[in-house]
């Protein structure tokens, strides 16, 4: 990548010109989903980690698969059944023989990568899946008491199917908490599935060209946090976060009454890093309150629990969390805040 331009405002146009380029070579093999594919290029850029939800067929993982091709970055996938190990994750110790002798050495896993697509996560059982706790929060793998620094990007994609299905293990809220975004995936329209099918049933073989690699990512990544940010906005966003803790001072009505846990700090950080991406994609080097309303229904939506009253009058988080984004005030006084 060349070097780059010491000028602000052509930082930010690089950023949104790459921004673009990498998400037209998605759309060469994706049809649709365009809220899905910002969510997860807004995760890329900000150093987040991506979860998807939905139901078997609907592209999650081909999604994934066309965003590794279109960056020079090492790509792996976990395929996660019941039977999966740990060390079939992070890997493992083996004993190789030398002209010494015998001796010890680590044979790296798949999570020894840059992108890493975690295929149906929830099919794995929790000791499993508490395997990447440790890479997506430290960008490390401890094994044997030895301490592997991964590369960096470093960026996990995960699927998942709705729990409701057979042979589903929830995710633990402690492996929730580190993914950026949850981004729910629906059905196609009558259209985009008309498209699908031209595409597949026709030999149609989209080719997508490699358009990003490591140095620039990084690049980007940093400039993300050199956005500003205001008093008033930063504010905003934490009392989105606090909105959403039951009998809290910014609790709505419903959150009171439908949530057990409210979200963690690491929610306030998803919302500002996510809400500067949006700043830059719209020429802005400071974040506007619109932002942080734009992102904060995929950073909130996996980090606040339902309480047995929800679950049994079938409400769901989004509800509540659209709630709190609709009726929470721009502005409070200084002295409310206190």
């Amino acid at each position: 990548m060349p070097d780059q331009p010491a000028d602000p405002a052509a930082l930010v146009a690089r950023f949104a010109e790459d921004y673009r380029r990498v998400k037209e070579e998605i759309a060469k093999a994706v049809v649709g989903h365009e809220e899905i594919v910002d969510g997860v290029l807004t995760c890329l850029f900000a150093g987040g980690h991506a979860l998807l939800e939905g139901v078997p067929g609907l592209g999650k993982t081909l999604l994934i698969r066309s965003l590794s091709e279109a960056l020079h970055l090492h790509f792996s996938r976990i395929q996660f059944t019941p039977d999966l190990m740990p060390a079939d994750v992070t890997g493992t110790t083996i004993v190789v023989e030398g002209e010494g002798g015998r001796d010890f050495a680590f044979r790296k896993g798949p999570i020894f990568s840059q992108i890493v697509l975690a295929d149906e996560i929830n099919r794995a059982t929790p000791k499993t899946q508490s395997a990447l706790l440790e890479a997506m929060q430290e960008k490390s793998v401890t094994v044997g008491g030895e301490t592997h620094i991964l590369d960096k990007p470093f960026f996990v994609m995960a699927t998942q199917n709705p729990v409701e299905q057979e042979g589903t293990y929830p995710l633990p809220e402690a492996q929730l908490d580190r993914f950026f975004f949850k981004l729910v995936v629906g059905y196609s329209s009558r259209e985009e599935l008309s498209e699908i099918l031209d595409r597949t049933t026709t030999g149609h073989a989209p080719q997508i060209t490699r358009v990003l690699d490591a140095p620039a990512i990084i690049a980007h990544q940093k400039l993300v946090r050199r956005v500003g940010v205001t008093a008033s906005v930063q504010d905003y966003a934490v009392r989105m976060v606090l909105a959403t803790h039951p009998e809290g001072k910014y609790a709505t009505p419903q959150v009171n009454r439908y949530f057990r846990f409210g979200a963690s700090p690491r929610a306030a950080q998803t919302i500002m890093l996510a809400a500067k991406v949006k700043a830059l994609l719209a020429g802005r080097t400071s974040v506007a309150i619109e932002d942080i309303r734009l992102v904060a229904l995929p950073a909130l939506r996996h980090r606040c629990l339902l309480n047995f009253e929800a679950e049994a009058e079938g409400i769901t988080t989004d509800e509540i969390v659209t709630g709190v984004i609709d009726t929470l005030p721009t502005e409070v006084p200084i002295e409310a805040t206190a």
